[in-house]
């Protein structure tokens, strides 16, 4: 009976999921270089429901199993490195963050591409779900090198996420502090690797498609376009942004893969990481959803993607900055005053009000 109760729940879940999966699409990473070397990476989280989300710290040698689409564990593994970043539903795993190496990493809506392999005998012992990916690359490696070589030795399960009722479509961008950076998508059963010398991620399609797309955008300059004489006509542009003219602004993943493209290329190099830090937060508000914006009706009831979480990770200090929704405050997770040797996880609750300050004569 009890079997029967779980598919049935599984199975409304998965409904109302699909009812706003349309909109259910909408992350965007950018990454910014300083003048001293410094690298920033940023990011902001979308979704048609409320994802509740928390700040967690991850000590050294705690350990790991990863969860196949039976139940039974999978992949175990300890780690190696602490880690500091966000979870999703008072999840054990970090989904997005960084590392004491100065690794980071982020998982991003992958729907209609991801397609997972099948489990069996021969890869059980080396497999883990969707959710725990990004976990197991930030507790383990340092470099982008290390993640890569090690792929060969990981399967990520068709595991259905309890919260969610279905298994999730992900793709990874994984960054190090030297500013290289990968994509890993779950394609046809296998994962492949891109390399993303640009730092910029959002979602489907394909990464390669991003990259080809941009080729349609080459004319877009941060430059104002000059004044052109046509016949003795002398032709003005009518104030600034004209180099930008054609710029895609909606929330569609290739609009976005492509103002992201363009706001970090074109982003004047702040002198060190903590202005870069500030920097981030301002770009990144290009591609702040408000409710409403985009939505998805259904027998009358709107399912609403918005900008819930806004991140920005510093792997040269070991700082995760981010603020939310109700709560435009800027806060920040110092890795350095966790004890990284500890034995248990912490979770931070980040849920807050915005405060209004008032101020007086």
């Amino acid at each position: 009976m009890k079997r029967w109760i779980f598919i049935f729940v599984v199975i409304l879940n998965f409904a109302f999921l699909s009812l706003i999966s349309p909109s259910i699409n909408a992350c965007t990473e950018i990454q910014l270089k300083a003048k001293d070397g410094s690298i920033i990476n940023g990011r902001t989280l979308e979704f048609g429901i409320k994802v509740k989300t928390a700040g967690i710290l991850i000590p050294r040698n705690y350990e790991f199993k990863g969860t196949l689409p039976d139940g039974n564990q999978g992949l175990s593994y300890r780690s190696k490195y602490a880690v500091v970043g966000s979870n999703m539903y008072d999840d054990k795993v970090a989904v997005d963050g960084l590392n004491e190496a100065g690794l980071s990493a982020g998982a991003f809506y992958f729907p209609g591409y991801a397609k997972y392999p099948t489990i069996n005998d021969s890869n059980k012992a080396y497999a883990l779900s969707p959710v725990e990916f990004t976990n197991w690359v930030l507790t383990q490696f340092s470099t982008v090198d290390e993640v890569e070589k090690a792929l060969k030795n990981v399967v990520i399960a068709p595991t259905v996420y309890t919260p969610w009722g279905f298994v999730p479509p992900f793709h990874y961008i994984i960054c190090e502090k030297t500013g290289k950076c990968i994509v890993v998508e779950p394609t046809n059963g296998t994962l492949t690797v891109f390399n993303d010398p640009l730092g910029v991620f959002t979602n489907s399609p394909t990464f390669d498609w991003h990259i080809t797309n941009l080729r349609n955008y080459i004319n877009l300059s941060p430059l104002n376009v000059p004044k052109v004489e046509i016949k003795g006509i002398t032709l003005k542009d009518f104030g600034q942004g004209s180099g930008l003219h054609g710029l895609p602004g909606d929330f569609t993943s290739p609009s976005r893969f492509v103002r992201a493209a363009v706001f970090s290329s074109s982003a004047i190099p702040e002198m060190n990481a903590k202005q870069t830090v500030l920097q981030m937060f301002h770009i990144l508000n290009q591609f702040d959803i408000p409710i409403g914006s985009i939505r998805t009706e259904s027998d009358g009831k709107i399912y609403t993607d918005y900008t819930q979480v806004t991140v920005v990770r510093d792997p040269q200090n070991l700082n995760y900055y981010f603020k939310t929704y109700d709560d435009q405050s800027i806060r920040m997770i110092d890795l350095k005053t966790f004890a990284m040797n500890g034995n248990e996880i912490k979770i931070i609750n980040t849920e807050s009000k915005q405060p209004i300050t008032v101020l007086t004569q």
